[in-house]
């Protein structure tokens, strides 16, 4: 089950795991963990990502399209 779409919009915005992971100081295992949703980050994390990413905070967790149904 997929529960953040991290690796969705890395993908969208042509950004490497690696360069999110040096961005915030993690592990690229770890980064990878929250991309393939093995391990969920926590909110504040989350919120990072968002911003590292320029992103709303929603766009990590759902698609927009499933918003606008």
């Amino acid at each position: 089950m997929k529960l953040n779409r991290i690796k969705t919009v890395l993908s969208e915005k042509g950004i490497s795991q690696t360069w999110l992971a040096k961005q915030l100081d993690k592990s690229f295992s770890m980064v990878n963990a929250y991309a393939c949703n093995q391990i969920q980050p926590n909110w504040e994390t989350l919120q990072r990502i968002a911003e590292i990413l320029q992103v709303d905070l929603k766009d990590l967790i759902t698609d927009k399209k499933e918003r606008l149904q």
